[in-house]
């Protein structure tokens, strides 16, 4: 029997790419995954394979090889911060106990899988990219101080 993995994941985005030869198109699909423990630890991996599960698999064990820490003070994060990666910007604000996590898409995602039960998020770009934003997500939870 496997241990049991402390780390939860959460499936953001799987794409099917493609590569152009002579003999025709090679296809691969990319995925892109989102890893945590639910108390103050998560990463982000994203990786390309000849099938679904392969490339989920690859993606899983890049994003366990970067965690980032995080520090959690009662449910939340201590201050406001904003975070930017390409064109997306990622705006996450502290909430009282209860309030419950307010923020969408991949960013919700990310601060849930960080152990982050009580917070309000914004993305305040217009890309709709759930790679760029999660990864926003996670440049502004750095800038974070204990």
């Amino acid at each position: 029997m496997k241990p049991q993995d402390e780390f939860g994941e959460k499936n953001l985005d799987v794409r099917r790419v493609t590569r152009v030869v002579a003999g025709g198109k090679r296809f691969r699909f990319r995925a892109t995954i989102v890893v945590g423990n639910k108390r103050g630890r998560v990463g982000i991996g994203t990786a390309k394979g000849v099938d679904v599960a392969s490339a989920v698999a690859k993606a899983k064990a890049l994003a366990k090889k970067c965690l980032v820490s995080v520090s959690i003070k009662e449910g939340t994060i201590a201050h406001d911060v904003e975070g930017k990666f390409s064109s997306a910007v990622v705006f996450i604000k502290p909430a009282s106990r209860g309030h419950g996590l307010v923020a969408g898409g991949a960013v919700r995602a990310v601060l849930s899988l960080a152990g982050i039960s009580d917070a309000t998020a914004k993305i305040l770009s217009r890309t709709t990219n759930k790679l760029t934003n999660a990864m926003a997500a996670l440049e502004a939870l750095k800038k974070l101080k204990a």
